[in-house]
């Protein structure tokens, strides 16, 4: 083999060597952002369709009512975990107060690792859609509902089961698609 034969095969390696990084660079720049894009926005929980852990909660200061797993059973309705430091409590609590007005379902709150002054604060101001609060003052409880954080809406069927999970504040589209539509379903499942 002549040298300039050898030349010329030799930048081929070369050529692929230096693009190796390159590529792999590119291969993981797009799994990122096709994860970063992609609009799947649940999060998976192993609760669906399951029994509501049993509990307890005693009620936030200045209510009479707690918070327990009896309470949950014989009608459809909602649990919210919410907290008083928690920022997007305050974006859905307007949406969730006029829910509570229509009185179409029953919304019953957990309230996470809050201090009672605070938790009361935060419902004088933005209103109270509550018919009953548990404080959950330990975390717990809602670590055995499978919280990722606040706050998070359960739609609970009229035999005590977790039928949906919305993580996150909610918005008028996600409540009037999604979770009115299965309220009404699960409602009329009871009935019949």
């Amino acid at each position: 083999m002549s040298r300039i034969e050898r030349n010329v095969r030799k930048p081929r390696w070369s050529v692929l060597i230096a693009a190796l990084p390159v590529t792999v660079f590119a291969a993981i720049a797009a799994a990122f952002l096709w994860g970063l894009f992609n609009n799947e926005d649940s999060l998976p929980s192993t609760m669906i369709d399951r029994d509501i852990p049993e509990f307890d909660l005693p009620p936030i200061d200045g209510r009479e009512n707690g918070l327990s797993a009896a309470d949950l059973r014989g009608e459809v309705s909602l649990v919210n975990v919410w907290a008083s430091w928690c920022v997007p409590c305050r974006v859905e609590m307007p949406l969730l107060v006029e829910l509570a007005q229509t009185k179409s379902v029953p919304i019953h709150g957990i309230n996470l690792k809050d201090k009672p002054a605070a938790a009361r604060r935060f419902l004088a101001e933005l209103g109270d859609p509550y018919d009953r609060i548990g404080a959950d003052n330990s975390g717990r409880t809602s670590i055995d509902w499978g919280v990722y954080g606040v706050p998070e809406t359960f739609v609970i069927d009229a035999e005590g089961r977790i039928a949906y999970k919305h993580v996150g504040p909610f918005d008028r589209q996600s409540l009037e698609n999604d979770i009115l539509p299965l309220v009404r379903r699960l409602q009329q499942e009871q009935g019949a």
